[in-house]
C-alpha cells in the first residue's frame, strides 16, 4: 500500500469534491462531498448515490479517486481497492455528515491506495510517488 504525503492529505482534506472512477460492464465517474482520509493509505467514501459505483466495484475492484485545485494546479489521481461495508459504524459516521443535506448514508467504500500518481503541469507530471 502507498502512503499519503501530507501534501496529498493537505489537498484531499482542503477539496470539497473528489472524483470516484469505476469500471464493471462500463466506465463510471462521480463526483463525491461525503469523504474522509481515514489513515496514512485508507480512504472513506460514504455511500448516498452510489449505485452504479457500488455495482461496478463488485464486479472490479480496482478504482481511482482524482482531486485537483484549480487555483493552484495541484492534483493527484490515487489508484486502489475498493470494498464496501454497510456496517451501522459507517453508515452513521455518514449520516452525521449527510443530515444536514436531509440524505442517508447506504454504506462505504473504503479504498486501500496502492500508488499516487501527479496530475499538477510541470516535470513531476505523471511521476508515481
Amino acid at each position: 500500500m502507498q502512503k499519503l504525503n501530507n501534501d496529498v492529505k493537505v489537498l484531499l482534506n482542503d477539496e470539497k469534491i473528489w472524483i470516484l472512477s469505476t469500471m464493471g460492464d462500463t466506465p463510471n465517474a462521480i463526483p463525491v462531498l461525503f469523504k474522509k482520509v481515514s489513515d496514512d493509505d485508507t480512504l472513506i467514501l460514504f455511500d448516498v448515490f452510489m449505485k452504479e459505483s457500488i455495482k461496478n466495484i463488485q464486479k472490479n475492484a480496482k478504482i481511482a479517486v482524482t482531486v485537483y485545485d484549480l487555483n493552484t494546479l495541484t492534483g493527484y489521481q490515487l489508484k486502489g481497492i475498493a470494498q464496501y461495508s454497510a456496517s451501522a459504524v459507517f453508515i452513521k459516521e455518514g449520516n452525521a455528515m449527510t443530515k444536514n443535506f436531509n440524505l442517508e448514508t447506504k454504506g462505504a467504500v473504503i479504498i486501500s491506495i496502492e500508488n499516487i500518481i501527479v496530475l499538477s503541469p510541470g516535470p513531476d507530471n505523471g511521476k508515481i510517488l
